[in-house]
């Protein structure tokens, strides 16, 4: 006679469900992310870029399919109290030897909120806090390197180790002249090092297993040490025109490695056994980078979730100030917050959107999907998109709560809280906070600082020609939809009105007919279609202010000429990549072989 199953068995094959459904997601998400190697090989940029686009479906569905069969095998969501918190006790177990346990957790805690009443949502029964260390996990399968190789050069010819370190990738391909290329990184290294320069006892590369993959490129990427110096190395490899490898320039500082690894760029493809450790090693090239941007930049964009929302409670334990309106002018669309102590700012959809916004929330919700699948090119921001956000109530400025309950009540609701009243927010976007490009003109021109106003219209002007080549029409091009990076970059963060150019008709203004009728008040002699887009417009909404106006004519006149928006929607459709570097192209080497042989010459 069997004995009927005791409360330790449910939960134990209930955690183990989970886990196999984790393992099941992060098996198909390494080999994408190992394919990405021969899409490389044979030139498959649209490949890659389907790969990244599937990849980031992956995880949801492994979510949906766990949960549908822990509720058709265990009937999870009416199970007692006591067996809930029993499944996360023995899931901790089952990671003691694994090899991606902090990704684990976050699987469980995505299928659990599936599940479960926000009333669970606490340590008891989710992760809120980690349960398994990710320090010094090892491979314990004894084949291939470890998580970053180490070479030890022969200074001065320590060409021969790039030459070598190159090689030991075994990419299917052959270099065009890797000798020319391993002097070429060696000569732009020694420089960084200083001269003379002195090998010390521990003169070192590390450079990390795995070559990181995005759009046309495969980057090397780890550090040099020689004593007490530290320098980030990484080397972005790219085909040349006769179809072979090419080192194109080397990346040397930590602003490099930042703009490398921007939240305004793709996701990585890199083959991972242990995401930690590499996570752990990036941030030795970029300690101010926070891990949730680093995980993000990996593909695994629902750890970078789950750490920033640690990050998030953290801070506000260790902080006092208040939720306020975000500075600016308001959007239509979207109600923006921040508080002030944290570099983020908060965007909810409004319930309502006034009549010249032809627009519904599922809608906007879908511009910022295909923002989220689509190649950013360094131009848009990357958002974090949450679900039911539990904030204290008493941290928001009366404003702004009057705000929320006027303009955003279907998105709302106050709950009591473990401790103290909470504002939960039903779906809201998170983005790095930027100065606004509006407030960045009105301040560099009320300053009488016209290099500063030109600097920031020709970044404007670069940042909607990488769109424009990304196949991107940003709709709404106000200065206040754009942001200005630390770094100086342009980057566009309001997605609601975004087309693809190859979906725009670009069109001149016909003439008037001089014996017709006088339009109305806001009215056009001419008739619009719904994706007519006339760039002769855009000036009087731009170019008000001289210094502006003289800075824009000057760099981007062209970007007024419907022409010149029509001539890169034919290239699109002929289908066409254009190399988008996330570097100067000066730096190139290859334009520096160039201009040195033109000097010659």
């Amino acid at each position: 006679m069997s004995m009927p199953p005791t409360h330790d068995n449910i939960a134990l094959a209930i955690a183990r469900a989970m886990l196999e459904g984790f393992d099941r997601h992060y098996r198909m998400f390494s080999e994408t992310n190992r394919a990405a190697k021969h899409r490389f090989e044979v030139s498959d940029w649209q490949g890659q870029r389907r790969a990244v686009r599937d990849r980031i479906e992956f995880y949801d569905k492994r979510v949906g399919e766990t949960t549908l069969r822990l509720e058709a095998d265990f009937a999870v969501s009416s199970l007692p109290v006591e067996t809930l918190r029993e499944i996360k006790r023995l899931y901790v177990g089952l990671l003691v030897d694994h090899q991606q346990p902090e990704l684990a957790e976050t699987f469980f805690n995505s299928v659990s909120t599936k599940i479960l009443h926000r009333s669970y949502f606490h340590n008891d029964f989710i992760f809120v806090r980690p349960a398994v260390s990710t320090e010094y996990i090892e491979l314990d399968d004894g084949a291939g390197p470890g998580t970053y190789r180490v070479y030890y050069p022969h200074f001065p010819v320590w060409h021969q180790t790039w030459a070598q370190l190159l090689r030991d990738f075994e990419l299917e391909l052959e270099f065009e002249d890797l000798e020319r290329d391993a002097l070429d990184v060696a000569d732009v290294l020694q420089g960084v090092l200083g001269v003379p320069f002195v090998p010390r006892a521990n003169f070192q590369i590390q450079v990390l297993s795995g070559l990181f993959y995005r759009n046309k490129g495969a980057y090397v990427v780890g550090k040099i040490i020689n004593g007490y110096q530290m320098i980030p190395i990484a080397l972005p490899l790219l085909h040349t025109a006769q179809g072979k490898l090419a080192v194109d320039t080397v990346l040397h500082t930590e602003d490099d490695m930042q703009t490398l690894f921007s939240y305004a760029r793709a996701y990585f493809m890199v083959d991972m056994k242990i995401p930690s450790a590499y996570v752990q090693f990036l941030r030795t090239l970029m300690p101010r980078k926070p891990r949730a941007e680093i995980y993000s930049a990996l593909g695994l964009q629902k750890q970078g979730k789950n750490s920033f929302y640690r990050d998030l409670l953290h801070h506000l334990r260790h902080s006092t100030d208040r939720f306020r309106i975000a500075p600016g002018i308001k959007g239509m669309v979207m109600l923006v917050f921040d508080l002030p102590s944290f570099p983020f700012v908060f965007k909810i959809i409004r319930d309502k959107f006034p009549p010249q916004k032809k627009t519904t929330r599922e809608q906007i919700k879908g511009k910022y999907q295909l923002v989220k699948y689509h190649d950013r090119v360094g131009r848009m921001a990357d958002t974090l998109e949450y679900s039911e956000v539990a904030l204290p109530l008493s941290r928001f400025e009366p404003e702004l709560i009057d705000e929320l309950r006027s303009s955003c009540s279907k998105l709302i609701e106050v709950n009591d809280g473990a401790h103290e009243a909470e504002l939960v927010i039903e779906h809201a976007y998170i983005e790095r906070r930027m100065i606004p490009l509006n407030i960045h003109l009105k301040e560099a021109d009320a300053a009488g600082d016209t290099a500063s106003v030109e600097r920031a219209v020709i970044e404007y002007g670069n940042a909607l020609k990488d769109l424009i080549a990304a196949n991107i029409f940003p709709g709404d091009m106000l200065w206040k939809n754009f942001g200005i990076t630390r770094q100086g970059k342009v980057v566009f963060y309001d997605y609601d009105e975004i087309e693809y150019i190859t979906d725009c008709n670009f069109r001149h203004i016909p003439p008037r007919d001089e014996q017709a009728e006088e339009p109305g008040p806001g009215q056009v002699w001419f008739e619009v279609g719904s994706k007519d887009v006339f760039p002769e417009t855009f000036g009087p909404f731009l170019l008000g202010n001289a210094r502006v106006r003289q800075a824009f004519l000057k760099h981007h006149a062209d970007l007024l000429d419907p022409d010149f928006w029509d001539h890169n929607k034919q290239r699109i459709l002929a289908g066409e990549m254009p190399d988008i570097f996330p570097y100067d192209a000066q730096r190139r080497f290859s334009l520096r072989r160039l201009e040195k042989s033109q000097k010659v010459g």
